[in-house]
């Protein structure tokens, strides 16, 4: 991985898999414009934090007080949010999206700011903390969510990208919901600098980036992240195949994210390989499954439970007591529905157990493609 120091890279050249050390709003307005397929930012979150915070034995929380998080005022913070905002939906593809994440303190702002500048909000999504940091003056309620916005680049966007069956298969087939329980980073995987300090006050865990980047990315896209800090997005792109550029203009951080990518081994594409959509996927005829031998003309296919049996005849169309056509309209006829989706319903018999006749179609789908 090269390191581009003291100067940005030109605009005909995308600096792929590099960390650029400087201004991240300078730096993007160098880069070609519709050059990037998703920008992923954890920008400053102006916590304003006025003095020490303590817990109840008095020992001192380590808290964000860095110089990077520190503005004079909302209305500078403001500007600053406008600004790294429009200069990453230049370099957005039409296509792109964009994903940033905040607390109470700054999210509202730039969300406004998103709208104003006619980025199109997709979802807001709720990271909720299984493991909090506690209240410890006792005095509001406990901290437990940061909140993210997905957004498309323009309002008229009609193309993004969302891989919704792959989310819905890392949610045990259940469609995926826009508030995630997942853990702060804590243990080996937050960073320490040489003193057993935290490397970043605010370093992210890679299972909520490892989430998002599968979301709303697919292989060999290019993923920005202006605030790269100790380059858990790189790290988190390199392992799912993508290409990251990362910008980072606090020196202290870089040692730790290249360090940190270096570790990481480039997957197979095997190991990246995703859930295709549905609607990608070829259309197997339940009668293929009949032709090829898989199921036999004769044999009996059961419903949930076994409360009802159909016949299956050579041309692929079943036959019950009082039905008889597609596994559909058998299905649907027996339970006295309107419809019903027959590769769900149906059931043969397998090693002394019923298993769903679409196990079948998907062992045909990989063997014809």
């Amino acid at each position: 991985m090269a390191r581009a120091k003291g100067k940005s890279p030109t605009k005909q050249q995308l600096p792929l898999d590099r960390i650029i050390e400087g201004d991240c709003i300078s730096v993007m307005n160098d880069l070609p414009a519709n050059s990037v397929d998703l920008v992923f930012a954890d920008p400053p979150y102006y916590l304003q934090l006025e003095k020490e915070l303590h817990r109840p034995d008095n020992s001192r929380v380590d808290g964000v007080d860095d110089a990077w998080d520190k503005f004079s005022s909302f209305a500078e913070y403001d500007d600053f949010t406008r600004a790294w905002l429009s200069a990453a939906k230049r370099i957005l593809k039409p296509h792109g999206a964009l994903w940033v994440i905040g607390s109470y303190h700054n999210i509202f702002r730039v969300g406004n700011a998103l709208q104003d500048l006619q980025f199109w909000i997709l979802n807001d999504v709720i990271w909720r903390k299984s493991n909090p940091m506690p209240n410890f003056k006792g005095r509001r309620f406990t901290n437990a969510h940061e909140t993210m916005i997905w957004a498309a680049r323009d309002a008229n966007q009609k193309k993004y990208t969302f891989n919704y069956d792959s989310m819905k298969a890392l949610n045990e087939d259940l469609q995926m919901r826009s508030d995630w329980l997942l853990p702060i980073c804590t243990g080996q995987e937050r960073l320490k600098d040489e003193d057993g300090n935290k490397a970043h006050p605010t370093q992210k865990p890679e299972a909520l980036l490892h989430r998002v980047i599968l979301a709303s990315s697919n292989p060999g896209d290019v993923i920005l992240d202006p605030f790269f800090g100790t380059g858990t997005t790189g790290a988190v792109a390199k392992s799912l195949g993508r290409r990251f550029i990362g910008i980072e203009r606090h020196k202290p951080y870089l040692k730790h994210a290249y360090q940190r990518i270096a570790a990481v081994a480039k997957p197979s594409d095997a190991e990246i390989a995703v859930t295709p959509p549905k609607k990608q996927q070829p259309r197997i005829p339940f009668g293929w499954l009949v032709e090829r031998g898989m199921l036999k003309p004769g044999a009996t296919l059961y419903g949930p439970a076994r409360r009802h049996a159909a016949k299956i005849r050579a041309d692929g169309s079943l036959a019950a007591a009082d039905a008889s056509g597609s596994i559909h309209k058998v299905a649907a006829s027996l339970q006295g529905l309107d419809a019903c989706n027959g590769w769900t319903f149906w059931h043969f018999e397998h090693k002394g157990k019923l298993a769903p006749i679409d196990l079948l179609r998907q062992q045909l789908r990989q063997e014809i493609h």
